[in-house]
């Protein structure tokens, strides 16, 4: 079966609602990957791409500096398929090594070493596809490393 990417029509919002009937039995996990995102000061925020003619989520790191000047980072992009939802975690290659001393589980240390570089760009691309939770402790070490990265 061929993966089905959704909320591809500009014209209709990503409700929640919408997303809920596209996951499926992956939407509970989903909303608990939602909750936790608060905890870790993470906002996702909707937009349709016309590159990608898809709706994407950009999960936002926001902060204050000392002086006080606004500044966020994206810690990663989310879409939503058929039955599951891809979290994309750009990992910048000259901090590979540091991410890779972060206490990962084997399967997702794996996915960073291995992880290629894409083109003449300086990163290395981490792609979830998640029906469940249970990458969610490696996913988030990964995020919360990526909003020290600024």
């Amino acid at each position: 079966m061929r993966e089905q990417q959704l909320l591809r029509d500009a014209g209709f919002n990503p409700t929640r609602e919408l997303i809920a009937q596209g996951l499926g039995e992956a939407d509970g996990a989903y909303a608990k990957f939602l909750e936790t995102l608060e905890g870790h000061g993470i906002q996702a925020d909707w937009r349709y791409y016309n590159d990608g003619k898809a709706w994407l989520a950009k999960g936002l790191y926001k902060w204050v500096t000392v002086r006080g000047t606004q500044k966020e980072t994206t810690a990663f992009w989310l879409s939503i398929w058929a039955g599951f939802f891809r979290v994309t975690i750009f990992m910048p290659e000259k901090h590979r090594a540091e991410a890779l001393g972060l206490s990962l589980g084997g399967e997702v240390a794996q996915m960073v070493a291995e992880a290629k570089q894409m083109g003449k760009l300086k990163f290395s691309p981490l792609v979830f596809d998640l029906r469940s939770d249970e990458l969610f402790d490696d996913i988030f070490a990964l995020i919360d490393f990526k909003k020290l990265l600024k």
